[in-house]
């Protein structure tokens, strides 16, 4: 297809049906399709694909959506859904169930505030609020990450060390329904970098099996165990599929995390999605006068990435955070994180909390530089601070 205009919706579409037309020789792909703003692009792109094996499944709810898709990944096909907010919510269940049966599904989250009250705009908490699940969890800043990264998936999941579904996310219509120059690579390549899915316990007549039954805590303790060890080689596993993604299609997909400036940096700024861009840009300048400021990208939010992120750490004062999500009482979830984190290891730290963006606020450059003025003037972290508010 080579560079083409083209928005986030579309590149998570397109990324979805050649991963899917690559399992052809195998077992085809399905689908469960339902559609909710700003994601239903997506499954409209998915539902007029030419698929040479494969059926693509309109369904009555996001909770039948991901159920159709978890039946289709059982029986051996390469699956995968979408959805965003309340739908996302609604598919809580199925999405659990999925990375209990360790089925790689590929599920596309478009980021959108929760309601009520309704709002359509760009907002982390719905994605999030399914953090504590067996499930990859990756946070895309721009259209050629939400390709890229989508076509990884089917390969981090599917290799037989995770057997994890994996959640994309990208910004609502600040991403979904925005254009931009993407690579949307020939079948040939994906064809090249997805091998045909092998799901070693899939339903096989042959050998009768049951799912999901009735087990004792011990047996239901083991399976926890196992997901703590394969979380725990996710990172591994992903930096090896990065290389054969370099190696086929000529660029980079980008790992856990990326740093910017960080060498020399007494203050970090720590951002995700598409805020990255933005604070990106302002510590650009602001290196350009003698700052001595930084930027950390998280990509890769489940599993956190504790290690990689400790040892970009290693010389920093200061860590502000900028979180496009809210958690009841507690605060920006990523900050959450980033404090029980450090705790106990780099005590003489100071992490601050910064709400920018929550319900689709704009997070400009102005934005940015108070929170790096306010950052670089502290000396003891707070609650987290509200950016943006007008009442």
């Amino acid at each position: 297809m080579g560079l083409q205009l083209v928005t986030g919706n579309h590149a998570a579409g397109y990324a979805l049906s050649v991963a899917g037309e690559a399992n052809r020789e195998a077992l085809g792909v399905a689908c469960g399709i339902y559609p909710i703003t700003p994601q239903t692009e997506i499954v409209e792109f998915v539902a007029k694909f030419p698929f040479t094996k494969g059926h693509v499944v309109p369904v009555e709810s996001e909770h039948s959506a991901m159920g159709v898709s978890i039946g289709a990944s059982l029986a051996g096909a390469r699956a995968f859904t979408a959805s965003a907010a309340n739908g996302l919510t609604y598919m809580t269940e199925n999405v659990m169930v999925a990375g209990f049966y360790r089925l790689p599904v590929v599920l596309i989250a478009v980021n959108r505030t929760l309601g009520p009250p309704w709002n359509i705009w760009a907002d982390q908490s719905d994605s999030l609020a399914l953090r504590d699940f067996p499930l990859i969890q990756f946070y895309c800043e721009t259209n050629q990450e939400v390709c890229d990264t989508t076509i990884l998936s089917f390969r981090l999941g599917e290799d037989h060390r995770i057997l994890l579904p994996a959640m994309v996310c990208l910004d609502a219509f600040i991403m979904s329904h925005t254009q931009m120059p993407t690579e949307l690579p020939e079948q040939e390549l994906v064809d090249r970098f997805l091998p045909l899915f092998d799901l070693p316990h899939r339903i096989d007549y042959e050998r009768p099996s049951a799912y999901g039954g009735l087990v004792w805590p011990q047996e239901a303790q083991s399976q926890r165990l196992e997901i703590d060890e394969t979380m725990a080689r996710v990172p591994g596993v992903l930096e090896e599929c990065r290389a054969e993604f370099r190696e086929i299609f000529g660029r980079d997909v980008g790992g856990a995390i990326e740093t910017f400036g960080i060498e020399d940096a007494e203050t970090v700024v720590v951002a995700s999605g598409t805020i990255a861009q933005t604070t990106r840009e302002v510590v650009r300048k602001r290196r350009a006068a003698g700052e001595k400021i930084a930027m950390i990208k998280i990509k890769l939010y489940r599993p956190f990435p504790e290690e990689e992120i400790f040892a970009a750490c290693a010389g920093v004062k200061k860590i502000g955070v900028l979180d496009r999500n809210y958690a009841a009482g507690v605060g920006g979830i990523f900050w959450h994180d980033l404090r029980a984190m450090f705790q106990g290891r780099r005590d003489d730290l100071l992490i601050q909390d910064y709400l920018t963006g929550l319900c689709g606020g704009d997070v400009t450059p102005p934005m940015v530089g108070e929170v790096i003025d306010d950052l670089r003037e502290r000396t003891v972290a707070e609650a987290p601070v509200w950016k943006g508010i007008d009442r």
